[in-house]
């Protein structure tokens, strides 16, 4: 994975970023679509500190996009309000599907973590909810850049 060439003053630390990547709720997940026309949509997520786990509709454009061509960039962010609130993480690579399609809950050794951390964030108690419509996606990055303004002040 790389890092950022610009803007080292205003970028987390690898701490920060698995903290801030662990407990934002919603990505954007941007794909190429047919004849290079990018497509961007809003995806839940988990992060296991070295890949981002999208759990996406199989019936999607999105699925579909990757589908034909697995580069995707990803942008997690919040604030916005004021500028000095501004913080995000931008990772970029190739996706993967990992596990059956759609997830029906066979047991796939790569997904009892993903699985065990995605409900932990969307349906703490309950477990992972299989729906036979998903299925799973994992980009490991092969860049991460990330940003927070806040660092701007000292």
């Amino acid at each position: 994975m790389t890092g950022q060439r610009r803007g080292n003053a205003i970028a987390m630390s690898g701490d920060e970023r698995d903290a801030f990547l662990r407990d934002q709720p919603v990505c954007r997940v941007a794909t190429l679509g047919p004849g290079g026309h990018p497509h961007a949509s809003a995806l839940w997520f988990a992060w296991d500190g070295t890949a981002l786990w999208l759990n996406s509709l199989v019936r999607s454009q999105r699925w579909t996009d990757l589908g034909r061509d697995p580069r995707a960039s990803v942008v997690v962010d919040d604030g916005g309000a004021q500028f000095l609130k501004l913080r995000g993480v931008e990772l970029t690579g190739q996706v993967e599907v990992v596990g059956e399609t759609p997830r029906t809950g066979k047991p796939v050794e790569d997904l009892a973590e993903p699985e065990r951390l995605f409900a932990d964030k969307y349906s703490p108690g309950r477990g992972f909810q299989y729906d036979g419509r998903h299925g799973w996606l994992r980009l490991v990055p092969a860049k991460v850049v990330s940003w927070d303004f806040a660092k701007l002040r000292r």
